[in-house]
């Protein structure tokens, strides 16, 4: 009965820290360049965008496709680095283990 105390205990320990983790993450941000830097997506550890920057030398009425596919492009890189920073810190409170419906 007392392991399963002990094991409660930790488990409490590690929800605290998730938690924490979370509130964290949301205030950080991971940012994703496409072509050379025209399309900049921004972010946060939510994996919710919270910046797109658009050089004006893209902006081209005549080829309106080409930007949409850099802001495509940008947006899922910036959410593919945001889901890696999350699993990283994740990672170093569980140990590695896979919690289903973290993030």
């Amino acid at each position: 009965m007392q392991n399963m105390q002990s094991l409660m205990r930790q488990v409490q320990k590690m929800q605290k820290k998730i938690t924490k983790l979370q509130e964290e993450l949301a205030e950080r941000t991971v940012e994703a360049s496409v072509g050379g830097g025209m399309v900049t997506a921004i972010a946060n550890g939510k994996q919710e965008i919270v910046a797109i920057k658009i050089d004006p030398e893209v902006v081209n009425p005549e080829d309106v496709e080409m930007l949409q596919d850099l802001v495509v492009a940008a947006v899922n890189e910036a959410i593919r680095r945001s889901q890696e920073m999350v699993q990283e810190e994740m990672a170093k409170i569980t140990g590695g283990l896979k919690i289903p419906g973290l993030f």
